[in-house]
């Protein structure tokens, strides 16, 4: 995953209060009741024309709404995003969006939660619509008995018919148990999609049979490749791309997925604890955020297992992590790796950050191709690709070396790290490695 992707970034908020409790926004007594199917269509076709800062018109169309969150992102003075959460009285939840950049609305999102047992409310159903409030299409989800979601369904721009359905958080299938000598990669990511026939025989299996990996997200045994921090109707997918390269670039390694604990960061110190007890000594991290405090647990983790080698993303950010840092790329660890992307002429990729103290060395990552999430052939660029092609590097270095340790593997990488043609100084540490895939040792 790209270090953008995960970074918690800083917003000008714009909370709007009224003199009824702290920051919620009450609109009088409820007249009325939602009726039981939400008119999804006609709720849009009444809030999109309005303008974002527009409060009074928000209140006209839903008079019996009562004002849980409304949000102006972006710089100050120019905001360029809004959010408004409104209860109704039936506990269910409005969640209107906008983007809107020089003050012109080109996405609309409207969202209905359906009200659950407890008072709370679930994400149902969306409807997106472009610059003309004329609808896309639309998302659904539906739940299990447990709650949680199951299947998201792509819907036409009318609502009346599912034009794709993705199931979210299937089974582990049968797992083929792979040879005593495969190496273990752990992939700390957004999980992997296992029903590819991709893993067949290249995941990690304990000795019960099961899948060595974990969901430190959920906290169960299915670590699939979701990730609904941007939204639940549109979940990102990365780490079944990132691990097809270490699958093709190491042909004995095998992936250990572990689901990163996105809702819960002090859950790496098990996370980390696990992929050790699961054999792991080479591990896959290409992720990053701007505060040091969300990598206080894995900090400590890794200090206590300098048996491990953890090779980290620096990010897409176009920055200097000597000045700017994030993290856990600019942890002082000593079994840290940092690897940025690069061009095929060892030029840094537009956008990679980099660093002369931080940053340890480049390998290309612009066009690399992947396995996506679906299992469609494509390419993929960023230091997120780069990483793995590294730690496909390590996981070959250890198939033959299997007495090495975080050590020896870190030292051998940086070996063969040198400056481009023609380029004397570097922004980094080491330099940059022309061709992870070349097994010479020199």
């Amino acid at each position: 995953m790209d270090v953008k992707t995960l970074i918690f970034r800083a917003a000008t908020i714009v909370t709007l209060t009224s003199g009824i409790g702290s920051g919620v926004l009450v609109w009088g007594v409820p007249q009325s009741r939602a009726a039981d199917g939400p008119d999804v269509l006609g709720t849009m076709k009444a809030l999109c024309a309005l303008k974002p800062t527009d409060t009074d018109g928000l209140r006209q169309a839903l008079p019996d709404g009562r004002m849980l969150e409304a949000r102006m992102d972006g710089p100050k003075g120019n905001p360029m995003r809004s959010l408004h959460r409104v209860l109704m009285p039936n506990d269910g939840e409005w969640v209107i969006s906008r983007i809107f950049p020089m003050g012109r609305v080109l996405r609309f999102s409207l969202e209905w939660h359906e009200p659950v047992a407890g008072g709370t409310a679930r994400p149902q159903i969306a409807l997106i619509a472009g610059r003309d409030c004329v609808p896309t299409e639309g998302r659904r989800l539906s739940y299990g008995v447990d709650g949680r979601p199951i299947r998201l369904e792509v819907l036409s721009s009318d609502l009346k018919s599912v034009v794709m359905s993705e199931v979210i958080d299937p089974p582990v299938p049968d797992l083929a148990v792979p040879p005593a000598d495969a190496v273990r990669v752990a992939l700390i990511d957004t999980g992997v999609n296992y029903t590819l026939p991709l893993y067949r025989g290249r995941l990690g299996v304990s000795k019960d049979g099961a899948l060595a990996g974990y969901d430190f997200w959920d906290m169960d045994a299915r670590p699939f490749d979701i990730d609904t921090t941007r939204s639940p109707f549109f979940p990102l997918h990365h780490g079944t791309a990132v691990s097809s390269i270490i699958l093709r670039e190491a042909p004995k390694a095998v992936v250990l997925p572990y689901r990163y604990p996105r809702n819960a960061m002090a859950r790496f110190a098990d996370l980390v604890a696990r992929a050790d007890a699961d054999g792991a000594l080479v591990v896959n991290m290409a992720m990053g955020s701007n505060r040091r405090s969300d990598w206080a647990a894995f900090a400590q983790a890794a200090k206590d297992r300098p048996h491990m080698l953890f090779i980290v993303s620096a990010g897409n950010d176009g920055r200097d992590l000597d000045q700017v840092p994030v993290y856990p790329a600019a942890l002082d660890l000593e079994n840290i790796l940092v690897v940025t992307s690069s061009d095929a002429e060892g030029r840094l990729a537009r956008g990679s950050n980099w660093g002369a103290v931080v940053v340890d060395v480049m390998a290309p990552g612009e066009q690399v191709a992947v396995i996506d999430h679906r299992g469609a052939a494509g390419k993929a660029s960023g230091s997120s690709f780069a990483v793995p092609r590294v730690a496909a590097l390590a996981a070959r270095l250890l198939a033959k070396h299997p007495e090495w340790r975080g050590p020896e593997l870190k030292a051998a990488i940086v070996k063969r790290a040198r400056k481009p043609f023609g380029r004397d100084v570097l922004p980094l540490r080491h330099g940059w490695i022309p061709d992870p895939t070349d097994d010479f040792e020199g």
